[in-house]
C-alpha cells in the first residue's frame, strides 16, 4: 500500500470512527479524544516487604534518579510510612503511589487494607528483593478480591548477579532461572503467576520490558497509551513500542488541526492550526526522550558523554523542537537552526489546500516523517550509548 492510499484510507475512516458527519463537529471531537488520551489517569500501586526497592523502582519507572528532585526516598530502612503520590514527571496524569512496606514487626493486616484502599489503583506491583513471603501472598489475594490486577517483580537482580559472577562455571541465564523457579515456588498457590526479574538501575536489562508488555495488553485503550509514553526509553523495543503508540495519533493531530474546518466559501483554501502540529511534535519529543533531562539520565546511566548523545540528533524538526524548548539563550558559536514555527511554514505555505482530503492528505505524511526522522534520531542516541539491542 501507497503512503497516499494509506493516507486516504486514514481520513476516509476518520470521520466514522469519531462517528459523525459534520466535519466541524469532527473536528472538535479530534480535539476532545486527543486531550483524553493524553489526561487519561493511571494508577499503579508498588507495594512489598520493607526494604524490597519500591522506591527505586518508582524512581527508575519515573525516569528519576535516586538523589533527583522529587524522587521517591530510597534507603537501606523502611522509608515509606504512608501512602505517597508520585507523578510522572512529564506525564502527570501517571501516578504512581508507594504503599507502606509490609515487613515491619507491627504489620498488621486489616490496618494495612483499610489504609491503602486497594479499589483506587488500576493495578499493583508487588515487589521483592529475595523471595516472596506469606504477606505478599496476602495481598495478591486481597487485590484478586477486588478484581484488579496484580504482577510479581522481583528487584535487585544486578546484585544478585554480581555476587556470583566470579564463580567457576557461572551461567548468567542459570542464575535467573534459579531465582525465578525459586520465586514462583513461593506463589504457586495463587496459580503459577509470573515473577518478573529487574535491575531499578539498568531497565534495559532482564524483564523490565516484558513487564511493560504484559502491563499494555492487560489496560484498557485509553490507559494503556498513558503508560507506554511514561516509561523511560531503556533499549530499541521500547522505541519500537513508543513508534507504534504516536503513529495511532497521527490521524487525530491532523484532524484536530482544524483540516476540514472548511469556511463554506467556494474556492477558499483549508485552514491549518500549526498550533495543534506543534504540540504532537514537542509530545513526540519528549515521549521518545529526546528531551535533555532525558538525555542527561542516559549520560549517565551509560557513561557516555552527553554531547555525544546530543550530536546524534539530526532532522531539522528535531532540532526545531529542540531549539523551541531551550531556555538557555544560544551561545554566538552554536550552529543556527531553523525555527520550528519556519519549518512548518515552508512546508504548508508552499501548498495551497482546497479540499479538507487534500490538507488531511498532506498533513499525515508531513507527521509521520517528521515521527519517522525523530525515531532515527533516538536510534542514533541509543546507538551512541552503546544500547544498540
Amino acid at each position: 500500500m501507497t503512503e497516499d492510499s494509506s493516507a486516504d484510507l486514514h481520513f476516509s475512516g476518520a470521520l466514522e470512527r469519531l462517528g459523525e458527519c459534520d466535519p466541524n463537529v469532527a473536528v472538535a471531537k479530534a480535539k476532545e479524544k486527543l486531550d483524553s488520551l493524553d489526561s487519561v489517569t493511571l494508577n499503579i500501586a508498588v507495594t512489598g516487604e520493607t526494604g524490597a526497592g519500591k522506591s527505586a523502582f518508582i524512581n527508575a519507572f519515573r525516569g528519576l534518579n535516586d538523589d533527583d528532585d522529587n524522587s521517591a526516598p530510597t534507603g537501606i530502612t523502611e522509608t515509606t510510612k504512608q501512602v505517597t503520590m508520585y507523578t510522572h514527571p512529564s506525564k502527570s496524569n501517571v501516578r504512581l503511589w508507594d504503599l507502606p512496606g509490609t515487613g515491619m514487626p507491627d504489620f498488621k493486616a486489616n490496618k494495612f487494607l483499610k489504609e491503602v484502599k486497594l479499589e483506587t489503583y488500576d493495578l499493583f506491583i508487588i515487589i521483592s528483593s529475595e523471595r516472596f513471603k506469606e504477606n505478599d501472598v496476602f495481598l495478591a489475594k486481597e487485590i484478586e478480591k477486588k478484581q484488579k490486577r496484580f504482577y510479581f517483580v522481583r528487584t535487585k537482580i544486578d546484585n544478585d548477579i554480581r555476587s556470583v559472577a566470579k564463580k567457576r562455571n557461572f551461567d548468567e541465564q542459570k542464575v535467573l532461572c534459579t531465582i525465578r523457579e525459586d520465586c514462583q515456588r513461593n506463589v504457586k498457590e495463587l496459580g503459577n503467576p509470573r515473577v518478573f526479574l529487574i535491575s531499578s538501575y539498568d531497565l534495559g536489562k532482564y524483564d523490565f520490558q516484558d513487564l511493560v508488555d504484559t502491563l499494555e495488553l492487560d489496560l484498557p485503550e485509553n490507559k494503556r497509551f498513558a503508560l507506554v509514553q511514561s516509561v523511560p526509553v531503556s533499549s530499541l523495543a521500547m522505541l519500537e513500542k513508543k513508534k507504534e503508540v504516536m503513529e495511532k495519533f497521527i490521524w487525530l493531530a491532523a484532524l484536530a488541526s482544524g483540516l476540514v474546518a472548511v469556511i463554506p466559501v467556494p474556492l477558499l483554501p483549508v485552514v491549518i492550526d500549526k498550533m495543534v502540529l506543534t504540540t504532537y511534535l514537542v509530545h513526540c519529543h519528549y515521549v521518545l526522550g529526546l528531551n535533555e533531562k532525558s538525555l542527561i539520565k542516559l549520560s549517565e546511566r551509560m557513561n557516555k558523554p552527553l554531547s555525544q548523545l546530543k550530536a546524534a540528533i539530526k532532522s531539522p524538526l528535531a532540532l526545531a523542537v529542540v531549539d523551541k524548548l531551550t531556555i538557555r539563550p544560544r551561545t554566538s558559536v552554536a550552529k543556527p537552526v531553523k525555527s520550528l514555527e519556519d519549518l512548518l511554514d515552508a512546508k504548508f505555505l508552499a501548498t495551497s489546500f482546497i479540499t479538507a482530503s487534500e490538507a488531511f492528505k498532506f498533513t499525515f505524511t508531513v507527521l509521520r516523517g517528521a515521527l519517522n526522522d525523530m525515531i532515527n534520531d533516538m536510534k542514533q542516541v541509543l546507538q551512541a550509548a552503546g544500547l544498540n539491542e
